[in-house]
């Protein structure tokens, strides 16, 4: 069997699913041999399951960001008419307790301290590129999904807000904690917050400094399905199942509201350059801060290796 998909780990308790991934040879086999990102189709559903497995921090690091791209691009082409189906698009993540961190805040303080403005500037712009295909789904006529099993902060919460759907464990959290450390969220938040919940809500909860959880998200409606503890992956099942009779009008009412979002790629990268710009002038206490959270999140890491 092919050694990526001796890597990936089967869905729950599910061994026909990782069956399935094999039997498809029509699939691009490099999707199953990225390093952070484990891949599964699922022909019965013509489901793509896909989740984060770092190797340190559950972060957007450039690593992580390569394995995205390279994702992007197989998927593109690899799926759509004529080739391997693809309905749903589904994002999760290995890591117990955490969906993502979001940016590289090591990277972050490193490229402050040298003063590397492009260095950010190209970092911010690589997540705006993938956010921007997620939100068009790729141009393919699938739903996309995200699948939240623990904390998404930061930029792990700005890409879910480019997933059509977000199912949600009652245990998951969310927030962005940029304003803590005197920055903001620069790859998505208020764009998307801002068509989604308006200005002032928008404003409300970028500033609160809060953690959410999934309950309050849920009022929020930006996320839409709720599953027990230990359950997201059978709530994604089940929101599938009853997704089906109704695909075409999904894709198409998603199609439509995001029209309706006119949001293009400039408007994320010009608020990326605005947010490269506020880092520049963050003081050393700033930076002092962002570096106990990067010790935290390392410390997650090295328990997560060590469980």
């Amino acid at each position: 069997m092919d050694s990526g998909l001796t890597r990936a780990i089967p869905l729950s308790d599910d061994e026909e699913l990782f069956a399935e991934s094999s039997r498809n040879t029509a699939i691009p086999q490099e999707l199953f041999d990225l390093e952070e990102l484990d891949v599964l189709y699922e022909d019965r559903n013509a489901a793509l399951w896909t989740f984060m497995n770092p190797e340190g921090r559950p972060s957007f690091t450039p690593p992580m960001l390569h394995d995205f791209e390279r994702w992007q691009d197989l998927i593109s082409n690899g799926f759509g008419e004529g080739k391997v189906p693809l309905r749903y698009l589904i994002l999760g993540s290995r890591c117990p307790d955490v969906f993502c961190f979001g940016g590289d805040l090591a990277l972050f303080e490193q490229l402050i301290r040298n003063r590397d403005r492009e260095g950010l500037v190209n970092y911010g712009h690589r997540c705006c590129a993938i956010l921007d295909r997620n939100l068009r789904s790729l141009d393919l006529p699938m739903l996309t999904i995200g699948l939240v099993q623990g904390a998404a902060l930061g930029g792990g919460f700005e890409a879910l807000l480019s997933f059509d759907f977000i199912v949600a464990e009652r245990t998951a959290t969310f927030g962005l904690p940029e304003i803590m450390f005197g920055l903001f969220p620069g790859m998505g938040a208020h764009a998307l917050l801002y068509r989604k919940l308006g200005s002032a809500a928008a404003e409300k909860l970028i500033l609160s400094n809060e953690t959410y959880t999934a309950e309050q998200m849920y009022e929020m409606g930006l996320v839409h399905e709720l599953a027990e503890p230990g359950d997201g992956i059978n709530a994604c099942k089940q929101f599938i199942k009853k997704s089906e009779r109704r695909h075409a009008g999904l894709v198409g009412s998603r199609n439509a509201m995001k029209y309706a979002w006119r949001l293009k790629l400039e408007e994320l990268n010009r608020i990326t350059e605005m947010w490269a710009d506020t880092a520049l002038e963050l003081r050393e206490q700033d930076l002092k801060v962002m570096n106990r959270l990067v010790a935290a999140q390392g410390r997650l890491a090295e328990r997560v290796a060590a469980a």
